[in-house]
């Protein structure tokens, strides 16, 4: 069993006071972004070589859809792919709820010590997610808890993460209160690599209303994603949405395009 950090860690930078004017907080933001040791270089990926994607953000942001949907794509094309479920914060919504439909993909999912369908709530992750992390010839997908707090988890395999090197991808959607505008998606972004100790290097936009998401739905979130892409220097990875809504939407945005599943949402919810 991996234990848990439970303290906030030393010396991490706090979050800007709100009332900090948000040109001045974006430029704050890029000089630390670009001084700050613990953003490692992402991986180069190609035939042979995996890439290590955490997959962090607001809670109820979609994050664990993402990181699912991800995960059977780069299976579907082939590649070796494990799903590391690391979300020790919230008992609903998680990976590891559909570890067999991944399994029957290729997928290799590791989540709690104590196996997939544990119905305790205990924060027991798996020691076995250090192995696709330590693989280069895997592509591993960590699927986070929400906020700092559930980023907290990424501190006792950061050091391996560094050595790897990794994405860290952080998923916005425009339609949660806390992160409608780009003075919310900082915060968000900030907290998070404060308690992870890791750096961001990309954003996903996913502004969505599950199964009734619109390309407008789309296009709306993904304006706020390029705004906060322009503050950062972030570059935007992927716009995912369910594929009725995707089709719609123009091909000249940035990043892939990443049809969502909905695999984490019975039929009738």
């Amino acid at each position: 069993m991996t234990a848990i950090p439970t303290s906030r860690p030393p010396d991490v930078p706090l979050l800007l006071p709100e009332d900090r004017p948000k040109r001045a907080a974006a430029a704050t933001y890029r000089t630390a972004a670009a001084t700050d040791p613990t953003r490692a270089r992402p991986p180069q990926p190609s035939a042979t070589t995996g890439t290590v994607r955490i997959i962090a953000g607001h809670y109820g942001s979609g994050k664990t859809e993402v990181a699912v949907s991800l995960a059977m794509r780069l299976a579907a094309e082939g590649r070796r792919v494990a799903l590391g479920d690391l979300d020790i914060v919230n008992p609903y919504f998680r990976s590891r709820e559909r570890a067999d439909a991944m399994a029957a993909t290729g997928v290799a999912v590791h989540s709690s010590s104590l196996g997939h369908n544990l119905t305790l709530d205990l924060p027991a992750v798996s020691a076995a997610i250090r192995g696709p992390i330590a693989d280069p010839s895997c592509d591993a997908i960590l699927d986070v808890g929400g906020n700092g707090v559930g980023a907290k988890v990424l501190v006792e395999f950061a050091a391996d993460l560094r050595r790897r090197g990794y994405e860290m991808l952080l998923v916005v959607n425009a339609y949660r209160p806390e992160t409608a505008d780009v003075a919310g998606v900082l915060r968000q972004l900030r907290t998070i690599e404060a308690w992870s100790g890791l750096g961001c290097t990309g954003l996903i936009s996913n502004t969505h209303l599950l199964r009734d998401t619109t390309a407008a739905d789309v296009l709306a979130g993904y304006r706020l994603t390029k705004a906060v892409s322009a503050q950062t220097g972030l570059p935007i990875a992927y716009v995912s949405a369910i594929p009725a809504a995707l089709v719609q939407v123009s091909e000249h945005l940035d990043g892939e395009r990443l049809e969502i599943g909905m695999y984490l949402r019975e039929t009738w919810m």
